[in-house]
């Protein structure tokens, strides 16, 4: 029997199926019962699962990350989706194919690469083009960029969701760069590159989206900063001078971009292609977060419900368009 995908769920429907199981819990209900509450997942989207009088040992059979065979039935709960769940079976990864369980992007690949690179491309000054082609040389590296997340699940947390979010803000940046001459165009598009490569050594992605060691020690911002001195220091093993301008104006753009100290930021935008960069970024995280919630919405309400509330955002959304019914 073919997968149910989530998207096409509707609620009084009953389940026998695989989904990804992410983040079980064991709890109490008022009464004192124990029920287990969790996440299942494919890469249509994700709905919160109950299982009722269930017991510590199918707790513990549980994985963490993993496959599960559900038998039960969807539910409206607070104008969401829910499954409640009353069997569950442990399905070993080599049985399922994980395309069908981890979200991704639906633009093409190689075209969104080669347009990342095309634009890199256009770079002239001298030291800056070589410390990006040191990057784009790293095969290894840019083969982890085509495929990595943007995040766990604030935006583009999708695979090739990383590619997808510099793609966007590099061409977003080339339709409005030519109005803020002042603003120097290569070092934004240098920044915008780099400003969040290192989400590839932050976040986990073969199994399910989590944070890496390195990414909970130290963070995609710190990381950054510490591959742009590495990568100076190659340049300068082959006989390339640092331009210490250039490399300390495009550590600023890394260190500022998340463009508040209680977001992240050690620093906060002094130059122009700072706050350039952090806005593009800002810019395109939440109108994915906003799409998302709009598209991902299940019920016939024309607002999102709260639990497609985000902080940064404030608002729920409306999902009606009002041209082009």
């Amino acid at each position: 029997m073919p997968h149910e995908f989530i998207k096409e769920l509707k609620p009084g429907r009953t389940l026998n199926d695989i989904f990804m199981v992410t983040q079980p819990v064991l709890r109490n209900t008022s009464r004192g019962d124990l029920y287990i509450a969790m996440f299942l997942s494919d890469k249509t989207g994700k709905v919160n699962c109950r299982m009722w009088n269930a017991s510590e040992e199918t707790y513990n059979s549980l994985p963490k990350e993993g496959f599960i065979r559900v038998n039960g039935k969807t539910e409206l709960y607070k104008d969401a989706l829910q499954i409640v769940v009353n069997r569950v079976e442990v399905i070993d990864a080599s049985e399922v194919n994980v395309a069908d369980f981890l979200p991704a992007t639906e633009k093409d690949i190689d075209k969104m690469f080669n347009e990342v690179c095309e634009i890199i491309s256009r770079i002239k000054e001298p030291y800056l083009k070589a410390l990006m082609d040191e990057y784009l040389a790293d095969e290894q590296l840019m083969d982890n960029f085509r495929k990595a997340p943007a995040a766990v699940k604030m935006h583009h947390a999708y695979l090739g969701g990383l590619l997808e979010h510099t793609n966007n803000m590099l061409k977003s940046a080339v339709g409005i760069l030519p109005y803020y001459p002042q603003v120097q165009g290569e070092l934004v598009v240098a920044g915008i590159f780099l400003h969040d490569l290192a989400k590839t050594e932050e976040l986990r992605y073969a199994l399910g989206f989590g944070y890496t060691n390195t990414g909970q020690l130290v963070g995609h911002i710190v990381q950054s900063a510490i591959w742009l001195d590495q990568k100076a220091d190659v340049l300068l093993e082959k006989g390339v001078e640092p331009d210490k301008e250039i490399v300390d104006s495009l550590m600023h753009i890394l260190l500022s971009h998340h463009g508040k100290y209680e977001f992240g930021s050690p620093k906060l935008p002094s130059t122009l292609e700072a706050l350039m960069v952090s806005y593009l970024d800002d810019l395109d995280a939440k109108l994915n977060f906003a799409n998302d919630a709009i598209q991902n919405e299940q019920t016939p309400d024309d607002w999102t419900t709260w639990k497609s509330f985000n902080m940064s955002a404030g608002t729920k959304f409306y999902k009606k368009k009002a041209i082009g019914k």
